[in-house]
């Protein structure tokens, strides 16, 4: 399994804490060197381990917010 090579290009906001350090984190991310993307996963303290999140395009993290406003 290859190597997979992550750069945070823009921390935009910590959405929750957990008792452990870890946070849940909304963040522009390039994976692999492709265009950033926007992501929402977990991280440890200092982003050295990450869990399951999902990444999106801008149009899809629209898209999500318009759902999110009439809920």
């Amino acid at each position: 399994m290859s190597e997979l090579k992550y750069e945070i290009t823009e921390q935009i906001a910590v959405l929750s804490d957990s008792s452990k350090g870890w946070t849940k984190e909304l963040n522009l991310i390039s994976w692999n060197g492709r265009e950033p993307k926007y992501d929402i996963r977990d991280w440890a303290p200092n982003h050295e381990k990450m869990g399951k999140g999902v990444t999106l395009s801008k149009e899809e993290l629209e898209k999500l917010v318009e759902v999110l406003k009439v809920l």
